[in-house]
């Protein structure tokens, strides 16, 4: 599939199919998302995956409880998703390859030194990809954020200290959804979004 066609089709889905990925469609992704880019080639974000309803379940039992589910009915077809993928961030590996000799004078040794912090940025990155790859692999994906459990989830999965999720990537077969009412917005003019030679209003 074409770059621009897989980016016209890209959106998040809210509803999937119970049936399960195949391993190589799953492991197509996820060598996407180690291909994106990396500060300085610290290749700090990692990548956790959860597959099976066995796994997943981990996941909804630490970030979600039975009265959310009741309150969002549609929401339903979410635990469905075969696939979840915790994309992981943290300094560490940062703070290690800037402490190297060929990037010791950056100063980017220590976190605060960091004006961005771009393990995230980095995390971010490997998520974009691996959305672009769903679509060219026919699959479907929404990414979403984690607003309750995180440090239940993390002891259960035995995720070292130092490292959190940016968020949760659910792959699978998408099901018929309602789009999301926030598209009614409508996409913001392209005058509105570049700026070319100075910022303008």
């Amino acid at each position: 599939m074409e770059l621009s066609e897989v980016l016209r089709q890209r959106r998040m889905v809210r509803n999937f199919e119970a049936r399960p990925v195949p391993a190589d469609l799953v492991q197509r992704v996820l060598d996407a998302g180690r291909r994106a880019p990396s500060a300085g080639y610290s290749q700090g974000a990692e990548l956790l995956v959860l597959e099976g309803a066995q796994e997943t379940g981990v996941y909804w039992g630490a970030t979600t409880t039975p009265e959310w589910w009741e309150r969002n009915p549609d929401h339903a077809g979410l635990k469905r998703a075969p696939v979840v993928v915790l994309p992981l961030a943290g300094p560490g590996a940062y703070v290690r390859r800037y402490s190297e000799p060929d990037k010791a004078g950056s100063g980017l040794h220590e976190v605060g030194a960091w004006p961005v912090p771009y393990w995230y940025v980095d995390a971010a990155f490997s998520v974009m990809a691996m959305l672009l790859a769903v679509v060219d692999a026919g699959l479907g994906a929404l990414f979403m954020g984690i607003f309750r459990g995180e440090q239940e989830l993390l002891a259960q999965l035995g995720v070292p200290e130092g490292l959190r999720p940016i968020g949760a990537l659910l792959i699978g077969w998408p099901a018929p959804d309602k789009p999301s009412p926030s598209l009614a917005r409508g996409r913001r003019p392209e005058g509105e979004v570049i700026h070319r030679g100075r910022y303008r209003s």
